[in-house]
Order: structure tokens, then C-alpha cells, then sequence
């Protein structure tokens, strides 16, 4: 009777001194998506980035990350790192720095010069893009590498829209920023500054193929405060962009900010650097509901700025601000309680969140506004065919790194319909989670910690607050990173595989299995730190 063919061991066999049909799976190398990429709204593929850098290959990793984004030195500091939060390291000892390597990566770039290569064909076709901030800088940069004509407008004097005169220069020294948005006119986007648009749909008519919108959302919102005459009320994003100009609000000695969120944070920090011996920041909710980030809240306390929580204004008079006092209900809300105190202020500068100018859709109503924001189809248009628009005056988050995400996801889209197909975005990848990884591995670590300068020194300018590091920390931090779901090459397969079938394919090449040989007995799986392999049924 002939025996079965798994146990089969006659010479001449496929089996002779072979062990692969033993098996009913068998190991596959997988890439999975690492929870940092997941987080990141501007899309980068960290983890790639930090691996490439992991041996001092400083330009290949920039290259590699400018690939989705073209501010990393500007990232670096007023991103609020989304992808460290998400970060699986953070439940073995703490989260990877991702934000201080990006930094690193984009001075290093600055310092020596590194340029973007232009396309290297010219498509014909010719977008026009409105407004210069985050969205519109990055659709520009996107456009333009795939070969299109693109032209930006904006109403101010200088690019960089909310990054210049929203976020204040000790957080981003304007050096930076500069150089960063430098490289793309240097790719040959042309900029018209102090050029403000009255009606989009002029653009159309002077002959651009797609237009784009990313005006931001530059006008402060109003909130009634019955107030004498005497009183002196100004706005959060006047007085910031007074000082970027350099025409210095009078502010007084004392200073109260009304609001809770990163404006609010900044213009009060700013007012100490004025010259204010006081500012007050005075707000309805409690710190955990602020819309600040925690950070720029724990910054600004450092700086001796004081906070009034569960507060409102009710009154504005001449050197006086009726305050009112407020308590949560049983949802959590904050309710008046009709106890009042006073305060004294020279000045009440109100930041209450920012608003969209939508003047420039003329008579239209071909475009449609809803809540202050405008709707667009999942490929960024607006109601009107070739119209796109992205960054805060859209649904979403209203964040630097946010806008950045809309301005390529736009300039892949646009670029589509110019050719009259359909951007098809790859599907997504399983998400790695800590309890995937084998993290016996990896050694504790704690991540660098990145300097500030002592609070009493900050105040005197507006020097800048957090430093970066320097290379040998940030070839540690870049190391750090465990890559979730993505094979780095430790050779831990190819130890402990009992059968000698895994095959090593040279640096950078990965692994190749030998089926003959692999009996699926699954060891490599469960040794695999990254859980990069998975077990393929075979039955």
C-alpha cells in the first residue's frame, strides 16, 4: 500500500532531507500600517523616515519625509504630534520623539542647503491657488512637483498665512519658516502678494484650469460685552498680527484674554513680551475642556500668566472687567451663578475663536456655505466643478499640520480631474497595536527631552522657547522607534528558524522563505519583535 505523501521519506523524493510538506500554513512577511503614520493628518510615512535615519543618512531620510510634507523644520515646532500620541512605545517605557527627529531632519536641510528638484516635465496645465497658509502652500508644492503651472495669491504682504501671523515667533522663528517656504519658490511657483481676490469665479475666467481655496479662517469672532466707551477692547488676531508687522498694540499694564484655545494662549504669552506686568487669561470652562493644547497651557503658566477658569466676562468699563463666576450642572456645562468680582484690565483682547471670510464667492450661490465652513465631496470640490478647497475653512480640525494633509490630499485630486481620471488612495492597512509587538527585544529607552529656555528668560523677547537636538540625541530618538508592523531587519527570523528556511537577501533587501524547508511551525511569527510576519493558512 503506498504511504501517505507527508510521510513519505524515499529517496528521490521531494522530501528526501526536506521538511516542507509538513506543514498546513506557512510564515508571509507583511506590511502593516504602524499606529504614528495612522495619526499623522498630513499623511508622512514616519516610520519609513526615522529608519532611513537610524544610520545617519540625514538627506535620504528628509527627502523620503518631504515626499508628503514640506515643512519638517516648521512641523517640528508647532505640530502637536498627533503620532506620538498614538505611538506604541508610549506603554513600554514612553512615546518616540518623532516631532524633535522631524525638527532635527528640517534644520539639518536649512543648514545645508538642500533644494527640491524641480518637475521634471510641464504638464500645461495651470491652477491658481488663494491664500498662502499651510493648505495653500502645501497644495502648491504638491501641484507644482507633478508638473502643473501653479500661481498663489494672497491679501497680506508675506506667505505663510496663520503660520506668520497667528502663531507667535518664539514658537516659530520666522528664519524658518521662511526658508521652508523659499524651497518652493524656488520650484518655480509664483506668488502675488497684497493681491486680494473679490470673486473666485474671476479666476476661472482668466484662464487657470482648477482653483483652489485656502483663505484660513482670519477673522475673529464677536461675542457682546455691554462696555463703556472708556473701555478698550481688541481682538486676538489683530493684535498678533500688529505685532508680526511690528506696529506694537498699546496694551497697557494689565491685560485680560478672553477664551481657552491656542490663540488665546499665544496673544497672552505675547502681551508679557510687550511689556504687560500682568495677563490674565479668563475662560468659561474648566482647564480640561480648553481647547488649548496642554503643553501651550503649561507654557504659558511657566511664564507667570494667570488663569481664571469657570469664568466670563459680563462687563467691560474704562481700567475694569465685570467678571462673572461660572459652575458646572449635571452634564457638565458651565452655568452663570450671578456672583461677581472685579478685575482690573487696561485692556480686553478677545479670542473667541476665528471665522471665514467668504466675500470672495461674490454673488454666487453656486458654492455652498454651511456653519461659517464650506462642504466639499470626498476629492476636496466644492459645489462648483473645479473649485477645491481645504484648511480651516472646511469641516475639520483647525490645525497647522491638518491644513498641510488637505493641501496634498487636493493637489493629488485636482491633478486627477485635470486629467480627467480619479485618484484611487491605496486601501488602508491594518493598524499595529502594542499587544502585536514581542517587546521582550526592546530595552527600556526614555525619549530626549528637548530643552526650553528657563520662564523667567522667555518673557524678555520673543527669542525662541524650545530647542532642538543635536545629532548623536537624535540618531538616539530615531532608534527608538520599535517599526510596528514593518520588518528593520534584526535577523530574528533567520536565528531561530529550526530549518535554516529563512534567507537573508542583503541590507535593506528583507527575507526570503525557503517553502521546501519551512515546515510552519510558526517560530519566526512569534519571535518577530515588529510583527511584520503573519501564518498563512494552507488548507
Amino acid at each position: 500500500m503506498e504511504k501517505p505523501y507527508a510521510i513519505t521519506l524515499n529517496v528521490g523524493s521531494s522530501l528526501a532531507n526536506h521538511t516542507g510538506t509538513w506543514r498546513v500554513e506557512h510564515p508571509e512577511y507583511v506590511h502593516r500600517m504602524p499606529p504614528c503614520n495612522n495619526a499623522c493628518p498630513a499623511g508622512e510615512n514616519i516610520q519609513n523616515w526615522l529608519y532611513i535615519a537610524e544610520d545617519g543618512s540625514y538627506e535620504a531620510a528628509w527627502r523620503e519625509l518631504i515626499k508628503e510634507n514640506p515643512f519638517p523644520a516648521i512641523m517640528g515646532r508647532v505640530c502637536y504630534h498627533p503620532c506620538q500620541v498614538a505611538c506604541n512605545r508610549a506603554e513600554l517605557d514612553e512615546a518616540v520623539g518623532i516631532n524633535s527627529v522631524e525638527r532635527f531632519l528640517g534644520d539639518h536641510a536649512i543648514e545645508k542647503g538642500w533644494k527640491i528638484d524641480p518637475p521634471d516635465h510641464e504638464t500645461g496645465f495651470s491652477v491658481l491657488v488663494i491664500g498662502a497658509g499651510p493648505a495653500g502652500l502645501s497644495a502648491a508644492y504638491h501641484l507644482r512637483r507633478m508638473g502643473h503651472t501653479v500661481v498663489v495669491r494672497d491679501a497680506t504682504h508675506a506667505p505663510g498665512g496663520m503660520m506668520r501671523y497667528g502663531i507667535p515667533q518664539y514658537r516659530l522663528p520666522r528664519n524658518i519658516l521662511d526658508a521652508e517656504v523659499n524651497r518652493i519658490k524656488e520650484m518655480g511657483v509664483k506668488f502675488e502678494f497684497d493681491t486680494r481676490v473679490d470673486d473666485v469665479h474671476d479666476a476661472l475666467n482668466e484662464g487657470f484650469n482648477a482653483v483652489f481655496l485656502a483663505i484660513g479662517a482670519q477673522l475673529s469672532k464677536r461675542a457682546y460685552i455691554p462696555a463703556s466707551e472708556s473701555a478698550r477692547i481688541l481682538d486676538a488676531i489683530k493684535v498678533l498680527h500688529d505685532v508680526e508687522d511690528g506696529n506694537q498694540p498699546l496694551l497697557g499694564r494689565k491685560v485680560v484674554v478672553y477664551g481657552g484655545g491656542n490663540t488665546a494662549m499665544d496673544v497672552a504669552r505675547s502681551a508679557k513680551r510687550l511689556g504687560a506686568e500682568e495677563a490674565i487669561i479668563v475662560y468659561r470652562r474648566t482647564r480640561d475642556k480648553a481647547p488649548a493644547n496642554d503643553m501651550e497651557i503649561e507654557e504659558a503658566l511657566e511664564e507667570g500668566i494667570l488663569m481664571k477658569w469657570l469664568s466670563t466676562v459680563k462687563h467691560a468699563e474704562g481700567g475694569s472687567l465685570q467678571i462673572e463666576k461660572m459652575e458646572l450642572d449635571e452634564s457638565g456645562f458651565p452655568q452663570p451663578t450671578g456672583e461677581i468680582e472685579y478685575l482690573e484690565a487696561d485692556s480686553l483682547i478677545l479670542a473667541l475663536g476665528q471665522e471665514v471670510d467668504f466675500s470672495l464667492l461674490g454673488n454666487s450661490a453656486d458654492i455652498d456655505t454651511k456653519d461659517g465652513v464650506m462642504p466639499v465631496d470626498h476629492t476636496m470640490m466644492t459645489t462648483h466643478p473645479g473649485i477645491f478647497a481645504g484648511g480651516d475653512m472646511i469641516p475639520a480640525d483647525r490645525t497647522v499640520t491638518t491644513s498641510i494633509g488637505h493641501g496634498k490630499k487636493a493637489a493629488r485630486n485636482i491633478d486627477a480631474w485635470l486629467r480627467m481620471t480619479t485618484y484611487e488612495k491605496e486601501s488602508d492597512k491594518p493598524v499595529v497595536a502594542f499587544e502585536d509587538l514581542n517587546t521582550w527585544y526592546y530595552t527600556d529607552a526614555p525619549h530626549a527631552v528637548r530643552e526650553r529656555l528657563e520662564a523667567s528668560r522667555r518673557v524678555q523677547d520673543f527669542s525662541e522657547v524650545v530647542k532642538g537636538l543635536d545629532e548623536s540625541t537624535a540618531l538616539y530618538e530615531a532608534r527608538r522607534c520599535m517599526s510596528c508592523g514593518n520588518c528593520f531587519e534584526c535577523d530574528n527570523c533567520f536565528g531561530v528558524c529550526p530549518d535554516n528556511a529563512i534567507i537573508k537577501l542583503g541590507p535593506g533587501k528583507g527575507f526570503e522563505i525557503n517553502m521546501d524547508y519551512c515546515k510552519g511551525c510558526g517560530i519566526c511569527v512569534s519571535e518577530c519583535p515588529a510583527s511584520a510576519i503573519t501564518m498563512i493558512s494552507e488548507v
